[in-house]
């Protein structure tokens, strides 16, 4: 994360009376079959940093199981809470991420350039050999791990941006990365009355619009489960927990509409999705950080999150979750969410 949140660093800042605008990814090199920009798919040598309170960093959580790409592509998931530095992997013993060795992100930034003045973001992929960023482009990231990172699938793996579904995705996604993905934090960090009312509208009236097209089908494109569902879900689970309060996002709950409450549902209970999702870190991130917005600090106790284990019975509009391949297996045991944090 870097503006607030995500595809930025997130950091202590207030952000004032600056309009949020969301920063491009500054380092967007890519991961490839061919290696053409340098970086060939190649089994352990990357590693992936996550924040589990980042939507944006969610992304590729979720892609990653889906793929299973767990034993190709090591995870390091950083602490929700970040000091100057930013994001720090002070989980870990000793404060250090065990396979990097370095404390902080800025560290593996600092390597790829020196003196970079933009944020500190996640998810980011890092070159172990190396120590060295290789990218930070969050919209990038996860259609590679779809498409470039074939080789290193899993068996039963679900084609995440099938080809005859691509250009419909691709609008699909434009609209919920505005007006949804983008536009809660728009409202959230509006620098002004108008500015916030036009945020709240666009997404209001894109979660409508949302409902709508999944009234009457499982997922967004296609009856299968694909890149759309994926951007669309974690900014979904995060909905009531933190927009709704936080952001000032309260014409409604998410579970005040039965068709994105079911549908969320359908996917937090599907694998690969709920079990990567950590309530405690969401929380502890947003109302802890964000002192802008909420300077006492003060952390809701709420909602109550057992509702995600109720029946969805979404199955009945048809679908095939992982179309002609299987579900993931179990999460490997160094990466499950306590389930403390966890409906």
């Amino acid at each position: 994360m870097n503006d607030p949140d995500g595809a930025a660093q997130d950091g202590n800042r207030s952000y004032g009376h600056k309009p949020f605008k969301r920063s491009r990814s500054h380092f967007a090199d890519r991961i490839t079959a061919d290696g053409r920009d340098g970086w060939p798919v190649v089994a352990d040598r990357y590693r992936l940093v996550v924040s589990r309170a980042c939507p944006w960093a969610s992304r590729a959580l979720v892609s990653r199981r889906l793929l299973g790409l767990e034993s190709a592509l090591s995870l390091a998931v950083a602490d929700p809470l970040q000091d100057d530095r930013s994001w720090r992997f002070t989980l870990d013993p000793d404060g250090r991420d065990p396979v990097l060795g370095i404390r902080y992100l800025s560290e593996a930034y600092d390597a790829r350039e020196r003196g970079y003045p933009g944020g500190v973001s996640v998810p980011a992929i890092v070159d172990v050999p190396s120590g060295r960023l290789v990218t930070n482009d969050y919209q990038q990231i996860t259609l590679d791990l779809a498409t470039e990172w074939t080789a290193l699938h899993r068996p039963g793996a679900p084609d995440l941006y099938p080809e005859p579904l691509r250009e419909e995705i691709d609008e699909v996604m434009e609209g919920i990365y505005r007006d949804i993905n983008n536009g809660v934090y728009r409202a959230g960090f509006a620098d002004g009355q108008g500015t916030y009312e036009s945020a709240y509208e666009a997404l209001f009236r894109r979660l409508d619009q949302v409902s709508q097209r999944l009234a009457d089908r499982r997922y967004l494109v296609g009856d299968t489960i694909t890149e759309a569902d994926i951007r669309l879900f974690t900014t979904l689970v995060r909905f009531d927990a933190v927009y709704h309060g936080h952001f000032k996002c309260n014409r409604s709950k998410l579970a005040e509409d039965p068709v994105l409450w079911a549908y969320l549902r359908d996917l937090y209970q599907t694998p690969g999705f709920g079990d990567t999702v950590d309530f405690h870190h969401i929380k502890q991130h947003y109302y802890r950080v964000h002192t802008g917005i909420n300077p006492t600090g003060i952390v809701p106790a709420g909602p109550d999150l057992s509702g995600f284990l109720t029946p969805h019975h979404r199955e009945q509009l048809g679908g095939r979750p992982f179309g002609d391949g299987t579900p993931p297996g179990p999460v490997p045991a160094g990466e499950r969410v306590p389930p403390r944090h966890r409906p």
